[in-house]
């Protein structure tokens, strides 16, 4: 079996395909690496965005932790503040209605 041009022609074509699929190859390779490239900066980005969020949430629940206790406290000092009012309150009345009464026994209202 003796090749032939158009035997001889088919080869080249496919030759040339396969040159030109390789170079096609080639450069989705590259590609393939400059978006590799870029998605490992991206989730360097990312980690760097994550760490920071974390440490801003962590920050916020401090603040908010210590205005939670400063705010327990408070209330801790109203009530006994209340509840020295409303221990003293009948002793209060007490002492005005004597008083209004003294007023009345000296002729002062």
């Amino acid at each position: 079996m003796e090749p032939t041009d158009v035997t001889i022609e088919i080869l080249k074509v496919i030759r040339d395909d396969v040159k030109r699929i390789r170079d096609e190859a080639k450069q989705t390779n590259a590609r393939l690496d400059q978006t590799n490239a870029r998605l490992d900066q991206t989730n360097a980005r990312i980690d760097s965005m994550h760490d920071g969020l974390s440490r801003r949430i962590v920050e916020s629940e401090v603040r908010t932790a210590t205005a939670i206790t400063d705010l327990s406290l408070t209330m801790r000092e109203m009530t006994d503040v209340l509840r020295a009012q409303h221990d003293v309150r009948p002793r209060l009345d007490r002492c005005e209605h004597d008083i209004t009464a003294l007023k009345q026994h000296l002729g002062l209202e």
